[in-house]
């Protein structure tokens, strides 16, 4: 078969892998006090399989997957930098993994004096004076520095600020976070990549709550008036809010809150190491400026004396979550700051220096839009020889055949047929040259042999799909799967 057997399909009746023994059950145990109505008419649907079966079973899935640990993921802070293990080992620990959130405050003290260093820490590498880590997620940071926005307008008794003003480079949880608050977006068109400070000023005015800006943005270049625009946006009242998402390049190099961003949220999950492909878990803490402290959301963990407490601040946004956000992610964060504090400097750097290799040892065979040194990423638009019809997704499909996953594609939007290209610096240069050399090879294939990559993957457990009829057809049963494989 052209699939893996399911675990379901390897069930054979009467086979135990292992069995609870019923030694010690005592009249008055869980199993003979809950009530009649909660246990089952048939039993639960489980596969009967045996250990070894079990370990081959889910060992064979595992290697299927393309992972930072199998093989070179070329989207890094966004997606998959490398979580170093000894991160893991940290947040594995007994006094970590095991608290609960409703314990007595006095039995936590350590965590949370963890917790507030972790807070101070970011506080320093980001030019902030207040850092919030209740958040779950960067798109759910996005959302509370956007309610701090609004409180801190609202307080002042300024209602008239309805709008904020979003690049048309931004990510698309921007506007999204922004509706999701009753904000009316204006879409600033960009110039060369980067916004115009020309083009800015006629919609600045008393209606404007803030901008929200990615510095580097998702065209992978810098603001260089970033100064200009900070002042021409506070000259009317308005607030900088600053999309985190990448912070990557600017580790020990540059800080927000010196470029006059009055918040901005950071995605734990990503620039400081617990990746979250696959789905989670994600942290997005908010920093702020000074004069927003006191409206970072509740609880706020604080120093009175030697001890550690919660505090509820009078003009706190509100509580964002049952507790205090993802701890264990934050536990990674701080192992990872703590072990690159003396090399700070040298993230950042890295990542540009990584990046920019790329992109120069490409550019013959691959379209650049724009002719400009990049930070941590860049975008291509499609092969610089396209006369034989080879797309984008054609080449994100081929990527596979070589091991390594597919970089990002058709984003951002302003660029036709766009790849976009994130190594972060955790790369050497020999996965770098292995890299540039598929990619190489895949534009010489698509001149000479076209149809190789048109057709591709050719490797994989699965082949080229129909994706729009995959998704308005799903076949979500290995039954239906079985008859497909039959035809």
């Amino acid at each position: 078969m052209a699939y893996n057997r399911l675990i379901f399909e390897l069930s054979s009746p009467g086979r135990i892998g292992f069995e609870l023994t019923q030694q010690g059950f005592q009249d008055g145990d869980v199993s003979t006090t809950l009530d009649a109505s909660l246990f089952r008419d048939t039993p639960a649907d489980l596969p009967e399989v045996s250990e070894l079966e079990v370990v081959r079973h889910y060992t064979k899935v595992s290697q299927k997957n393309i992972g930072i640990e199998s093989g070179f993921y070329p989207l890094g802070s966004c997606t998959m930098k490398y979580n170093p293990k000894i991160n893991d080992e940290m947040a594995s620990l007994d006094g970590f993994r095991l608290i609960h959130p409703l314990q007595p405050l006095s039995t936590v003290q350590p965590l949370l004096k963890l917790y507030n260093e972790t807070a101070t820490m970011l506080n320093e590498i980001t030019g902030m004076k207040g850092t919030t880590l209740n958040t779950f997620a960067g798109a759910h940071g996005e959302l509370i520095g956007l309610m701090v926005m609004k409180h801190y307008h609202e307080l002042r008794g300024d209602y008239r600020r309805t709008k904020v003003i979003i690049p048309d480079s931004a990510h698309g949880t921007n506007p999204a976070s922004a509706m999701m608050l009753g904000y009316e977006t204006i879409t600033l068109p960009s110039k060369d990549g980067l916004v115009d400070i020309d083009t800015l000023l006629p919609f600045l005015d008393d209606t404007i709550a803030g901008i929200m800006l990615t510095n580097p943005n998702t065209m992978g270049l810098f603001e260089k008036d970033i100064l200009k625009i900070s002042k021409a946006v506070h000259d009317v009242g308005g607030l900088l809010y600053y999309d985190g998402a990448n912070l990557n390049p600017l580790l020990g190099i540059a800080r927000p809150g010196d470029m006059g961003f009055d918040i901005m949220h950071m995605n734990l999950h990503k620039t400081f190491s617990t990746p979250h492909g696959g789905g989670g878990p994600g942290s997005g803490p908010v920093s702020v400026a000074a004069h927003l402290v006191d409206y970072l959301p509740s609880p706020v963990v604080t120093k009175v004396g030697e001890d550690y407490t919660l505090s509820y601040p009078e003009h706190a946004c509100g509580q964002v979550g049952g507790f205090y956000g993802n701890f264990l992610v934050m536990i990674r964060a701080y192992s990872y700051i703590r072990t690159v504090a003396h090399d700070l400097m040298n993230v950042g750097p890295n990542a540009v220096l990584n990046a920019n290799y790329i992109k120069e040892s490409l550019k013959n065979d691959y379209k650049l839009v724009i002719q400009k040194p990049c930070m941590h990423e860049f975008v291509f638009s499609g092969l610089l020889d396209q006369s034989t019809g080879v797309k984008t997704l054609d080449i994100a499909k081929r990527t596979l055949d070589f091991g390594i996953h597919a970089p990002t594609i058709y984003f951002p939007l302003l660029v036709e047929q766009s790849i976009m290209i994130e190594p972060t610096e955790v790369e050497s240069k020999e996965t770098l040259d292995q890299f540039i050399a598929i990619f190489k090879q895949i534009a010489h294939e698509a001149k000479t042999q076209p149809d190789i990559v048109k057709t591709a993957p050719h490797s994989t457990p699965v082949g080229r799909l129909d994706e729009v009829f995959a998704a308005r057809f799903p076949t979500l049963h290995f039954k239906a799967l079985q008859k497909v494989e039959q035809k």
